[in-house]
């Protein structure tokens, strides 16, 4: 509890304490000497409350819950009803103290949860370690990770071996070792060795900072249902106090008309506690810390969500169109087959590799790990990458194309007929068939998993959009149970796939695509919703999706879809909640069957009940 909490605590005691005095002491009702005695703990607790009423209506907004409940103490005293004057204005401190504290619980624990913002780099300077501030630490320079530390910035290991913890980031429990050469980000732990590290980026642009950016930003994405209880606090709260107005004015003035006693007394008390029950603060506080609550417990389990308007949209995902490769697979690939025409195996794999030379595509790299050799890059001259297809170079004297069937029939090549699952690489040397290598991807071992767990979050329709043959994406969409498959797509031939998908899904449905977030930024951005999965240091995956899953694990795609189911059940819980008990008192209050005493309830009971409601969004496992 924080000092301003503790203040309010402090006033809330003293003015109980004052007010059940008063009640033991044998004063007259509706005395002078009462009232005097009764404004004391009313000013004690609610002197901040009449002060931000009376600058509401000086600034021109007037309507809001402190002019009602100024209002309504106001009226009551007036009417010689002291006691309900206090306990109406003791009761709503109590209840925006538990609000207070509530929020602020909410957003320790989301502090907590993404704990990942360094406090200090250790540079080494003339072969001195420093401590700075990590905005201080330039590019390249050298940084000290003591066992214990966070890793402040992102960098590659330079010296030192060592396993990281990577919970706060992906939710994941298991450590990542690393050695020299390897690639490190922010936000990690550093757990057993000293590592040296040498910095790739500056602090402001490192993993932590952007993700700690994306989490406190997300407030400013509304979702459906903040954006209608902003509008419907803007009109509801003006009518029910001009329908208070006539309420305390009417009935009388229709009884003076008649003949019959006005009952002033009667009906302006009744029009007071019709204000008191009317205070929208279970809605306008509840949903949007249900929302709040929610992304910082989806931020728990790895799963980053740009704004509450993500969750809503999230909630209602039917159509989830995936990527193969990185996303259903493990996007790592090896050699498992060459089979030469003409030339030898040593040829075949020299020639390829030589022509993937300056490519970083993960084939590349797998054909150059196969090969296993320094490559003379004095030979390879001309290079071309056709989009989709494959890549021309010139090596030597011989013009060699690596790539799919497509690029073979562009060359007029007759390629030939594999039916083995994997990524096929035809060769051809000068128009000639030289042959083909087989590089093969294994499925994630908890993809097939990942499908079952989608159609029981209430995804209807699973898709896998790939630039594989038939034939490969055809077994691997039968291996893992999905609904549709479409193979030998270029880059935008997906996009071109997503938008024909779009069109043919209903306006209540949402369709979501989940892509390594690099390759897939066109379609990140065209989908409903786009989902970076196995994000973990890429700025490309940040930047382009609405939702970020920071390590690679496909279960996380139904993880994030019943984040957003729950969180949204929540908010309608507690939109159904706060009206129903609102509109029940308002009509009991109106007819004279309730007092000041449930118009309290009505006010910071339900307040409470919906807060800690709302809470329950933190506490994400097991959805």
């Amino acid at each position: 509890m924080n000092k301003k909490q503790k203040k309010v605590l402090v006033r809330i005691i003293a003015a109980a304490i004052m007010m059940i005095v008063l009640l033991l002491l044998p004063l007259e009702e509706k005395s002078i000497l009462r009232f005097v005695l009764f404004l004391i703990p009313y000013f004690t607790i609610g002197y901040d409350i009449l002060r931000k009423a009376v600058k509401g209506i000086m600034n021109k907004q007037v309507f809001d819950e402190n002019f009602l409940m100024a209002v309504a103490t106001v009226g009551a005293m007036a009417l010689g009803e002291y006691t309900e004057g206090v306990a109406v204005m003791l009761f709503y401190q109590i209840g925006e103290l538990f609000q207070s504290y509530a929020v602020g619980k909410s957003r320790r624990n989301i502090a907590a949860l993404m704990d990942i913002r360094p406090d200090f780099a250790n540079v080494m300077i003339d072969g001195t370690v420093t401590k700075v501030d990590p905005d201080e630490v330039e590019v390249g320079s050298e940084i000290i990770v003591q066992p214990g530390e966070k890793i402040p910035i992102d960098g590659v290991v330079v010296d030192g071996t060592s396993t990281l913890d990577t919970a706060a980031l992906t939710g994941e429990s298991v450590p990542r070792s690393v050695k020299p050469s390897n690639e490190v980000i922010s936000g990690c732990i550093n757990m057993t060795g000293v590592l040296k590290i040498k910095t790739t980026k500056e602090f402001g642009e490192s993993t932590a900072s952007k993700i700690l950016d994306l989490v406190e930003n997300a407030s400013s994405k509304k979702s459906k249902p903040e954006n209608f209880i902003s509008k419907f606090a803007r009109i509801y709260t003006p009518v029910v106090c001009y329908a208070a107005v006539g309420l305390a004015f009417l009935p009388p003035v229709i009884s003076l008309i008649i003949g019959a006693d006005p009952r002033w007394g009667q009906w302006v008390y009744r029009a007071l506690t019709f204000l008191v029950i009317s205070c929208p603060c279970a809605l306008v506080i509840s949903i949007p810390l249900t929302f709040f609550a929610g992304i910082g417990g989806a931020s728990k389990e790895g799963v980053l969500v740009k704004g509450s308007n993500y969750l809503d949209m999230l909630s209602k995902a039917k159509i989830a169109v995936m990527d193969k490769t990185g996303t259903l697979t493990k996007g790592v690939f090896k050699v498992t087959k060459i089979e030469p025409v003409g030339i030898t195996k040593e040829e075949l794999l020299e020639k390829t590799a030589m022509a993937e030379v300056y490519s970083n595509h993960p084939i590349s790299k797998s054909l150059k790990e196969a090969y296993g050799k320094p490559i003379n890059t004095s030979r390879v001259s001309d290079v071309e990458e056709i989009s989709g297809q494959g890549i021309k170079a010139i090596i030597g004297d011989a013009t060699v194309h690596v790539g799919n069937e497509k690029l073979m029939e562009s060359v007029k090549v007759t390629a030939a007929a594999v039916v083995e699952p994997g990524t096929v690489i035809h060769v051809a040397i000068d128009s000639e068939y030289a042959g083909y290598i087989l590089i093969s991807d294994e499925l994630k071992p908890t993809s097939k998993d990942a499908i079952k767990a989608m159609k029981h979050a209430g995804v209807r329709s699973t898709v896998m959009l790939t630039g594989d043959s038939e034939k490969v994406a055809n077994i691997v969409a039968g291996d893992l149970g999905l609904d549709k498959v479409y193979s030998q797509l270029l880059p935008a031939d997906k996009v071109t796939k997503v938008e024909e998908l779009l069109a043919a899904k209903n306006d209540k449905e949402q369709l979501v695509f989940v892509g390594d977030g690099i390759n897939d930024a066109p379609v990140l951005s065209r989908a409903d919703i786009g989902i970076a999965m196995g994000a973990l240091g890429s700025d490309a995956a940040i930047e382009a999706a609405d939702v970020v899953l920071m390590d690679d694990d496909p279960m996380k795609i139904a993880k994030a879809i019943n984040i957003a189911k729950k969180c949204m059940r929540i908010v309608y819980e507690n939109i159904y909640f706060a009206i129903g008990i609102k509109v029940a008192c308002l009509i009991l209050g109106a007819l004279g069957l309730a007092n000041m005493w449930l118009a309290i309830f009505a006010d910071v009971g339900v307040m409470v009940l919906a807060v800690l409601n709302a809470i329950r969004a933190l506490r994400v496992r097991g959805v």
